[in-house]
């Protein structure tokens, strides 16, 4: 058994482009959050800009990784939020939101799964925008999820170390 579970929290997105920053976002208020009230001391919070490789060298070795990223949606209602989880190599998926990056989440599970690289368990969060343009800042229905989101990761790792019997952890 091991003593400690390794949780990633990974961003996605490019904070210089509106509510394609939503990741980054969700992670500093973690990292914040974090400050009054601890994650578990084996749970990293990292960004990083969608690049497949970059990606999995994140989430390689971890027992859970949770993904936030923005996402594109036909029709689209901005702030909305999907929870995707991993199940038999597969990104579970309702409704038509897709990553506002060029190559996919998908093609980073695809590429992780071939390269035997996936992480025990895989969530992703994907939030629907509304402004991709250049620019800072959320539009106000990306950024009114961003708290309520913190908290509910925050919940998802507390569970996954409780129902892991994980020793140590600060949850």
């Amino acid at each position: 058994m091991n003593l400690t579970t390794r949780i990633a929290v990974i961003g996605v997105g490019n904070e210089f482009r509106h509510d394609d920053g939503v990741g980054w976002a969700v992670v500093a208020r973690l990292t914040e959050r974090a400050a009054e009230r601890p994650l578990p001391s084996a749970t990293a919070l990292l960004v990083c800009d969608g690049d497949p490789a970059r990606l999995i060298t994140l989430w390689e070795d971890a027992d859970l990784a949770i993904v936030v990223d923005a996402a594109h949606a036909h029709p689209g209602h901005p702030g909305r939020l999907h929870r995707l989880k991993l199940d038999d190599g597969q990104l579970s998926q309702t409704g038509s939101a897709t990553s506002s990056h060029g190559l996919g989440l998908g093609d980073a599970v695809e590429l992780a799964r071939e390269l035997d690289r996936l992480p025990g368990q895989l969530v992703v969060y994907a939030i629907e925008g509304a402004d991709s343009s250049l620019g800072t800042g959320l539009s106000a229905p990306v950024a009114a999820i961003v708290e309520p989101l913190t908290e509910w990761i925050a919940e998802e790792i507390a569970l996954h170390v409780g129902s892991a019997g994980t020793f140590g952890a600060d949850a």
